[in-house]
């Protein structure tokens, strides 16, 4: 399963009510705008490209979901 197929699940899961709101934050070496469009369009609350920073992403993850 891919990222975004895991996505996709996570999310209608989570509109099922079988698991609680989880916060997705993609990673990716992928800048291309349609791939950052396509991990948002799957459900992904954001897109980081790599690198990144640690101290970006760990603020990224304990920030509350949108």
């Amino acid at each position: 399963m891919s990222g975004l197929e895991a996505t996709r699940e996570l999310r209608r899961l989570e509109s099922l009510g079988q698991i609680p709101p989880q916060r997705i934050i993609a990673l990716t070496g992928n800048a291309r705008k349609e791939q950052l469009e396509n991990a948002i369009n799957a459900g992904m609350d954001e897109v980081m490209t790599k690198p990144y920073r640690l101290p970006e992403l760990l603020e990224r993850i304990r920030a509350r979901r949108a």
